[in-house]
């Protein structure tokens, strides 16, 4: 096999995993070599993601799918969760796969490329103390809206997660390679930058800064007009992120605080630590920060022993909060993961129903959200095109999509009133500027 001129990446799950897909393709162009569609790639990189049931299964088929019809195939290799948690397995399986390597190791994907060359496979999913960070290149190119990895990894060992196995130890990046990241991106065209984490509001800097505190030093970057951060854990929703959220006018008036389950016990069940009611606490708080914050969430549903009554607690705290949007999920037994051996696993009609009932209700949230915000004026920006001619596609403080007609640029951020609304966006006419 000789060396690859060209590449694709294609990445699955959460926005880390989006960033981790960008990163990886900016250190392949970084050895010389170029995009290309999936199909024509020399080298095609899967960059997996492992919480859901059968995650390793989806993986396999998507590999059996990059055979051409002469009979040749690009180099394959298999980065992310599922790689980290698959390992050496991988190949074995399925023999087409030259590379494997995880999360944490995929600054080392040119030299694992090099070695799968000479026909060896090659693997890596080892978890360095040293961060990989140092080990990218320089960030050159972005759209408007960019994400930006402060911090990896999980402590919080939930019983149903995988991510502590997959990410490792929660790790903070230190505060210069942020701010020096951030800043090349706000020049390669970025107005938005939103932080990244698995528990990202756990971010510090060992000196006692804190993740309000980075916020404040990004919003007196110049050109950045938005600063968003995600995922969330509700016990490390301190004072002064809280605070934040009423005095960094960049700071857009959007939260993802995960909560997962209505019920104490179930939480417990969970590992959670925290329960209903310090939750809907964290929300008071911040909702007396920021008053027109939109709030999001997660959940699952029929985690083992969960009943009927628990169940109703969780669409309690749906009504209870309004979210303007949130995630939902079945629960989703993990190898490896002290839930997938718990006794009572709900049955799969159960979760079903359950499901249904319980997007009904953040359905009806999303829309009463939406149609509260008709009538405002805002500042959208905005980020690709519509189906329509002339219309473009944005993004509203609330994380709203917008879709208006313009003639506005891409990365403009533009004055819209919002004039309609539905369950998964709102219309938005623009606001022409009165002539000078």
């Amino acid at each position: 096999m000789t060396n690859p001129k060209t590449f694709h990446v294609k990445s699955f799950g959460c926005q880390m995993n989006v960033y981790d897909g960008e990163r990886m393709a900016e250190l392949l162009a970084a050895q010389g070599m170029e995009a290309a569609e999936g199909g024509e790639a020399d080298l095609v990189v899967l960059n997996t993601c492992h919480i859901r049931e059968r995650a390793a299964e989806k993986v396999y088929s998507d590999i059996g799918r990059l055979g051409r019809e002469d009979g040749t195939r690009p180099m394959i290799a298999v980065a992310g969760c599922v790689a980290q948690a698959e390992g050496a397995e991988i190949p074995r399986r399925a023999k087409t796969v030259d590379i494997v390597v995880g999360p944490q190791a995929y600054h080392r994907l040119p030299e694992l490329v090099t070695l799968a060359a000479t026909g060896a496979k090659a693997i890596d999913t080892d978890m360095p103390t040293l961060s990989k960070f140092g080990a990218l290149p320089a960030r050159r190119r972005t759209g408007a809206s960019a994400f930006l990895t402060v911090q990896e990894g999980c402590d919080k060992f939930c019983t149903y997660c995988v991510v502590p196995y997959t990410r490792g130890a929660e790790v903070s990046r230190g505060w210069d390679a942020i701010v020096e990241e951030a800043r090349a991106l706000v020049d390669a065209g970025a107005r938005e930058i939103t932080l990244l984490g698995q528990n990202v509001n756990a971010w510090d800097d060992g000196e006692g800064r804190a993740l309000h505190d980075l916020i404040a030093a990004l919003d007196r970057l110049p050109g950045l007009e938005r600063i968003r951060y995600t995922t969330s854990h509700p016990n490390d929703m301190r004072e002064g992120l809280i605070r934040a959220h009423a005095e960094v006018e960049a700071l857009m008036p959007y939260l993802h605080l995960p909560v997962q389950s209505g019920s104490d016990r179930v939480l417990k069940a969970m590992n959670r630590s925290h329960s209903r009611e310090s939750y809907l606490r964290v929300i008071e708080r911040v909702r007396a920060a920021r008053p027109d914050i939109a709030l999001s969430g997660d959940f699952i549903v029929g985690f083992p022993g969960e009943t009927d009554a628990e169940f109703e607690e969780t669409l309690e705290i749906v009504r209870a909060v309004n979210y303007a949007q949130a995630y939902s999920f079945k629960y989703s037994p993990r190898p490896g993961t002290p839930a997938a051996a718990m006794d009572k696993q709900v049955p799969a009609q159960v979760m079903d129903e359950r499901l249904q009932r319980l997007q009904a209700a953040i359905w009806a949230g999303a829309q009463a959200f939406n149609q509260s915000t008709v009538g405002r004026s805002t500042r959208v920006l905005l980020e690709r095109k519509g189906r329509k001619p002339g219309q473009l596609i944005g993004k509203s403080p609330w994380l709203q999509s917008v879709h208006v007609e313009t003639q506005a640029a891409i990365g403009d951020v533009i004055d819209v009133d919002i004039i309609s609304a539905g369950p998964n966006s709102v219309g938005g006419a623009e606001r022409l500027r009165a002539a000078a």
